[in-house]
């Protein structure tokens, strides 16, 4: 691990040198790679250098410890040392989880696809409040939340809704979220007070650009048509809306938010590659299936992952034990400590699985 380290370290040296180059900045996809690797090595060496140090004032400690006759003195080593040591075991396990191998998309944006599963027109409700809670969530994050598909019932729910969501890392966090979510309250159309179970599914797939995902255009069929339901005054009266049918995989994609074809069409687009990516790393994740197994809800969609009890007030998260007592703050998109203990988790994990 300290071979590796240092290696970064002199890595880091190299970039910081090379973006000091005046022909660098005029090569603009040059220097955003080189920015990029500077972001993700600074963390580790800035933690290694500090691992470095303490390991410094452990020796300088002991050393002053067999030198000294003052009794102060000895007493100031001591505690230069125990505080030392203490660092040294946090800043190596810290070290551990830094050097784990990152998710290539982690930095990306992300496509987020709710649909309403058992429980009809409650399922539907509750797909619309999930739906308000991760645009808070985004909100408190301050990324950008661009609604792509939305298939509204009249009582406020919805069958399905896509949404894309613009912030740095923002697949690092929300890919968490992807599975079976599920209800348990008395719905307002029951009169006999009966608690009803009801589900959705949230599928959480990192935006994929041209070059991860290259579209035939003969694979492609695209058709335009006049929006339908709530809009603008231009949105039912102009071809704007968009269909794309993707003969090769089946998928059909429509997009009716924007006014304009062109910008319904980029969704469209947009939507289409993410899925299509989405089946080539789901196809990976099944040939990896052990590994697969050791990661912490980034796997089966068909998992259930969270209740969502109203009558007791909790929401518990089934892949780690977590049961929390603030349901109507996580509603309100206070998701972060649910996300925070999903990212722990799945880093023991992974750190188990390398100490095997």
């Amino acid at each position: 691990m300290f071979d590796r380290l240092e290696d970064l370290l002199i890595r880091l040296e190299e970039i910081l040198s090379e973006l000091q180059e005046p022909d660098v900045a005029n090569d603009q996809n040059r220097f955003r790679k080189l920015m990029k690797e500077q972001n993700e090595l600074t963390p580790i060496v800035e933690a290694y250098k500090e691992y470095k140090e303490c390991k410094q004032a452990i020796e300088d400690s002991l050393q002053m410890l067999e030198e000294e006759s003052d009794e102060e003195m000895r007493e100031l080593a001591k505690e230069e040392l125990n505080i030392s040591k203490n660092r040294v075991e946090e800043l190596e396990h810290e070290l551990k989880i830094l050097l784990l191998p990152k998710d290539p998309n982690d930095d990306k944006n992300v496509i987020v696809e709710i649909r309403a599963g058992a429980g009809g027109d409650e399922a539907a409700l509750f797909a619309a409040e999930i739906y308000r809670m991760y645009l808070h969530y985004a909100e408190s994050k301050r990324w950008k939340v661009e609604l792509v598909e939305c298939e509204e019932i009249g009582i406020g729910g919805m069958k399905n809704v896509t949404f894309m969501i613009n912030g740095n890392g923002a697949y690092s966090v929300m890919k968490y979220e992807s599975g079976v979510h599920r209800v348990q309250r008395v719905p307002e159309t029951e009169s006999g007070g009966r608690i009803h179970t009801s589900t959705i599914t949230v599928a959480v797939m990192p935006e994929a650009e041209d070059v991860d995902i290259q579209i035939d255009e003969k694979d492609i069929r695209i058709d335009v048509m006049r929006a339908s339901g709530n809009g603008g005054q231009c949105v039912n009266t102009t071809d704007s809306a968009v269909r794309l049918t993707h003969y090769p995989t089946g998928i059909v994609i429509y997009s009716q938010t924007e006014k304009s074809q062109l910008q319904n069409k980029e969704k469209a687009f947009a939507l289409l590659r993410a899925k299509l990516y989405d089946l080539e790393c789901q196809k990976q994740h099944d040939a990896e299936a052990e590994a697969r197994k050791s990661q912490i809800g980034t796997g089966d969609r068909s998992e259930k992952i969270r209740t969502y009890n109203f009558p007791q007030g909790r929401v518990t998260d089934h892949r780690i034990g977590l049961t929390l007592y603030k349901l109507d703050k996580i509603m309100n998109g206070d998701i972060q400590e649910i996300i925070d203990a999903c990212i722990a988790a799945d880093q023991a994990a992974k750190l188990a699985n390398m100490n095997e």
